[in-house]
């Protein structure tokens, strides 16, 4: 018989899922792009928990509304990630701390991926 928690997300071993580098790095100039708005968040909604995606539109939201009080139009950004450092602290967890170079200066993105349903998942993502 079947029960309600055969439908939710399952994990999923280390060993059954692709090296977690290149969906960092792809997930961190999506996010980046999401909040110079010139990317929907939506795009990335595959690759994140709801959690994190209510945070990142949140978060979007408010940068939309700080360009707009400065009259500033979104532009595509600058930036190149400098080093990508990631630990595995439990089978099928990997955090990771991206530090991204913007013409003004550097920043450190953290973030959480959960190995869920057979692929990677964006549990908790911050810019700092």
């Amino acid at each position: 018989m079947m029960t309600l928690e055969d439908f939710a997300p399952q994990p999923t071993p280390s060993a059954d899922l692709p090296d977690p580098t290149p969906l960092l790095q792809s997930l961190t100039r999506g996010v980046l792009e999401v909040l110079a708005g010139v990317r929907e968040a939506d795009q990335l909604a595959r690759w994140l928990s709801q959690d994190a995606f209510l945070s990142l539109t949140a978060r979007a939201n408010l940068s939309t509304r700080a360009r707009s009080a400065r009259g500033v139009v979104p532009a595509r950004p600058v930036f190149r990630i400098l080093s990508t450092h990631v630990c595995e602290p439990a089978d099928g967890v990997v955090e990771a701390t991206l530090i991204v170079q913007t013409p003004g200066r550097a920043r450190a993105v953290a973030v959480r991926l959960e190995g869920l349903d057979r692929r990677w998942r964006a549990t908790s993502l911050a810019i700092l």
